[in-house]
């Protein structure tokens, strides 16, 4: 695999800033000895105040480094990848020395020992007795938890919302911790969101009727979880809080070969989780994916996706009435993106064919807002508690609506509101001229994901 790597690509990996501008110096500086690279890793000796062996795997860019620093990667990792970003040629290709040969071995092996236990415990006799059990006091549990949960929704609702308004935040963590009680975590995740809606915009009790409604939907679809078509039964069961092993997903879901462009990413903290977002676009098929990573601490995720870059991989797709989940089964490789453009969207996702149009620089795009509210409408009909949807628009223009909210603009002059924030540098990167953005839609505003100018992707959130 040849070099490829870009210095926008390696700063996105750095853990801080900190961590990055040590890096730049260390790229910069004379340390370096033995550095070299083949078709799966780049490596290299750092003397600092001891001789560190940097590697990094080519395929994945995950990096290991022998200095006693507990960021992911250290300032060893991002100092020899920015050295090899800022002049590639430079970086000779060599056989790969022992201690590079043995820590790829290393690897290789725990993938193969985790597809072992996968297969083993894939074969394993299963207590189908024991396991029913577990189930049925699972169920009653859930059953009990979301019928005090209605009661606790139409008793709110018959005072007015005003009376829990004032309350602040703790009567909706208190229903979340009931129902992570009731083993319903899926529905505690959604009261938590829920408490930061009062009081936060003129129309927030909209906001808060809008989404008790969909928690009200949901437990009565539960209540009825037999009577629905299998995928939509799997999206009750998960949205509940009910989990599929990744080998189940294996075994039921969709997979899709593609060269996946990621498009965005948030990384967020969630109940001492760092939990990340990161939304793939299929170049060849049109498809977007939703990739959700857990880490905890400054544990590095499984992955590395950094935005921008090109991932050649399976996905695999859970089981849902409008799949959008999905998880990374096969990595063959990862490059940066060169701007190609090679299909429209796939219309089994909301949006129709059109012919390729590699002048705009864009990968798979819709051409108008028009296309993504239809999608959006798709998506909802298929699956009503979807809460987002992902896509990348053509030729949009931000504008400032007043002091207070942003917009885009299509080609067409129809506009949709932003999510509140400093949307400064999305206008600097569009200089007044339209261009293709990835968006996040939530049915209310479009949360900018990448700015997508002369064939380059920008990274707006993280």
């Amino acid at each position: 695999m040849p070099l490829s790597l870009t210095l926008d690509q390696v700063a996105k990996l750095a853990p801080d800033a900190s961590s990055l501008a040590a890096g730049r110096k260390l790229a910069a500086g004379r340390d370096w000895r033995a550095v070299g690279h083949d078709e799966r890793a780049l490596w290299g000796e750092c003397q600092g105040s001891a001789l560190y062996q940097v590697r990094i795997d080519l395929g994945d860019l995950t990096a290991k480094c022998s200095c006693p620093s507990r960021k992911f990667p250290c300032k060893h990792a991002l100092g020899l990848m920015l050295k090899a970003a800022a002049d590639a040629a430079s970086i000779g290709t060599a056989a790969a020395p022992d201690w590079v040969e043995e820590w790829l071995a290393r690897r290789e092996a725990a993938a193969e020992k985790r597809e072992q236990k996968k297969t083993v415990a894939a074969a394993a006799p299963i207590d189908e007795k024991a396991q029913a059990r577990r189930a049925e006091k699972r169920a009653a549990r859930v059953d009990e938890g979301l019928a005090a949960l209605d009661l606790w929704i139409a008793d709110l609702v018959r005072n007015g919302l005003a009376t829990i308004a004032d309350q602040g935040p703790a009567p909706w963590h208190a229903q979340a911790a009931r129902m992570v009680d009731a083993q319903a975590p899926g529905i505690a995740g959604r009261l938590r969101r829920i408490a930061g809606v009062p009081r936060s915009a003129p129309d927030w009790a909209r906001r808060v009727l809008a989404e008790l409604a969909r928690i009200s939907l949901l437990t009565e679809a539960y209540t009825r979880l037999e009577t629905l078509d299998p995928p939509l039964r799997d999206d009750v069961r998960a949205l509940i809080g009910w989990t599929l092993k990744d080998d189940e997903v294996v075994a039921r879901g969709d997979a899709v070969d593609d060269r996946w462009l990621v498009i965005g990413q948030r990384t967020e903290d969630e109940d001492r989780l760092r939990v990340q977002r990161s939304w793939l676009l299929g170049l060849e098929h049109g498809r977007y994916a939703l990739v959700l990573q857990f880490a905890v601490g400054t544990a590095p995720f499984a992955h590395a996706l950094i935005p921008g870059t090109v991932i050649d991989a399976r996905l695999r797709y859970w089981p849902a009435a409008y799949p959008s989940r999905a998880l990374i089964e096969e990595r063959r490789g990862t490059e940066p993106w060169q701007g190609a453009q090679r299909r429209s969207p796939d219309s089994s996702q909301g949006a129709r064919r059109r012919s390729p149009d590699s002048s705009q620089g864009a990968p798979p795009a819709f051409d108008s807002f028009d296309e993504l509210l239809r999608a959006g409408a798709a998506a909802l009909a298929a699956q009503p508690w979807m809460e987002s949807i992902p896509c990348v628009v053509r030729a949009l223009r931000p504008a400032r609506a007043d002091a207070d909210r942003w917009l885009l603009v299509d080609t067409t002059g129809a506009a949709l509101p932003l999510a509140s924030r400093d949307h400064r540098r999305l206008a600097a990167l569009s200089g007044g001229h339209p261009i293709a953005v990835a968006v996040e839609w939530d049915g209310d505003t479009l949360l900018p994901l990448a700015a997508i100018v002369d064939g380059r992707l920008e990274a707006l959130v993280a």
